[in-house]
């Protein structure tokens, strides 16, 4: 998940559980006042009626017009005892100008007069109006909810983004990049501390590895050069020994012998640096490369190795398989795969290769054991020692894959192991 997203998901998830909990306790509260003043105004009436009621004055009207109402009623002393003095609670009532029935808030008082003669004063008030006040408030509380958190994500977004500019600008920088090559100076203007001590620092160790990687390529040249060249040499006398017809038996059955260890070390020579070439990105220039074409290029080239075996080869074209990819490195691939398959065969054993769009797959027969999944791709590793090969051919393979971002897969099916270069891009 790319930190953008993740900081605005907690960012998001902080803000609504806070607004939430503002809105939660503001509507209560509205809720509270609202109903205070319901009361209050019950209290009023009620103690405007039980006045005017203990002085002997004349009481108001049952439906003054005003929203609050009353009902009076004389009580027996059981009943009394029964009730609380004051009471609220909110019930329906039968308005009878109206012929309907609305929700009310109702005050019942319970008082007695001067001949301690007990009565039960109900003073009530329609809550439609309190209803519809509750509804609006809810309404709008939610409207102002809804626009407080998306203006609050939105300047958010902004802050995070104009914020951050410099970090995606040296991300980009980075993902650009490549080792060995021309690449663009990293020239990021910021103001802010820390991101202009993390372009400095990725500068100096850009730099750093400039030079390490200038040393190791001086290196591996050197190599190349230094060590062909006296194996070589070496060869080539061997060679011109081999050829003295004073040398007995014996000592040209040595010399074959001196002649193969040599030409074993030349080939390990060879494959060592050309994986250090690999891993130190010396084969950076890419182009598309049609794998169906290149695999039949060597497939010809391997037929009479294949025929040497009575190996069969089946190829199965689902689709066209194109890569990005280095020439050099996208032949080394398919010739190394073809060579694997050739060299941990049996006698009249078979080779099937598929292709698809994004993969390619190699299957072969062979040991009847399934290889070791975790070690197969390291270097020197072989299930049984094949004479000549150097253990190198996978190891190569899975750092071409790394190097073009693909991935390569064994697993062992039917009795058949396969091998599976799968497209990433």
């Amino acid at each position: 998940m790319k930190l953008f997203n993740r900081v605005l998901i907690h960012l998001l998830s902080g803000i609504f559980i806070i607004l939430l909990g503002w809105a939660v306790f503001f509507y209560l509260g509205i809720m509270s006042e609202v109903n205070d003043e319901v009361d209050d105004s019950l209290e009023d009436y009620s103690e405007l009626i039980i006045t005017r009621s203990l002085a002997g004055k004349e009481l108001p009207a049952h439906d003054s017009g005003s929203n609050n109402q009353y009902y009076l009623r004389e009580v027996d002393e059981s009943y009394v005892r029964s009730r609380q003095a004051i009471s609220y609670r909110d019930s329906m009532i039968y308005i009878k100008e109206k012929k309907e029935t609305e929700p009310a808030r109702i005050l019942t008082t319970i008082f007695k007069d001067k001949e301690n003669r007990h009565y039960e004063l109900s003073v009530f008030t329609p809550t439609i109006e309190k209803r519809d006040l509750q509804e609006a408030i809810f309404h709008l509380l939610i409207a102002l909810f809804a626009t407080l958190l998306i203006a609050i994500l939105v300047i958010n977004i902004w802050v995070f983004r104009r914020s951050m500019k410099p970090f995606y600008q040296l991300l980009d920088w980075l993902d650009k990049y490549r080792l060995g090559q021309e690449n663009k100076p990293l020239d990021i203007s910021t103001y802010t501390t820390e991101f202009r001590k993390l372009n400095e620092t990725v500068k100096r160790y850009a730099t750093h590895s400039e030079e390490i990687y200038r040393q190791q390529k001086l290196f591996i040249g050197n190599a190349s050069h230094e060590i062909q060249t006296p194996l070589a040499v070496c060869q080539n006398r061997i060679e011109m020994l081999m050829e003295d017809e004073s040398l007995n038996e014996e000592q040209l059955s040595e010399l074959a012998k001196t002649y193969q260890t040599l030409e074993y070390v030349s080939k390990l020579n060879k494959s060592l640096l050309l994986l250090s070439k690999i891993d130190n990105s010396q084969f950076a220039d890419a182009t598309s490369i049609n794998i169906n074409e290149l695999l039949h290029r060597y497939m010809d080239d391997y037929q009479e190795v294949y025929d040497y075996k009575n190996i069969q080869v089946t190829l199965d074209e689902k689709d066209n398989f194109r890569l990005q990819i280095n020439d050099t490195l996208a032949t080394m691939l398919i010739t190394n795969l073809l060579k694997n398959a050739y060299v941990h065969n049996n006698e009249n054993g078979t080779i099937h290769i598929e292709i698809g769009k994004d993969y390619i797959t190699f299957s072969n027969s062979g040991d009847l054991q399934p290889l070791d999944e975790k070690r197969i791709f390291d270097r020197f590793y072989q299930g049984k020692k094949k004479e000549g090969t150097t253990g190198l051919g996978l190891a190569i393979v899975a750092a071409i894959c790394r190097q073009c971002s693909l991935a390569v897969n064994y697993r062992f099916v039917n009795n058949k192991h396969e091998f599976h270069v799968t497209n990433n891009k």
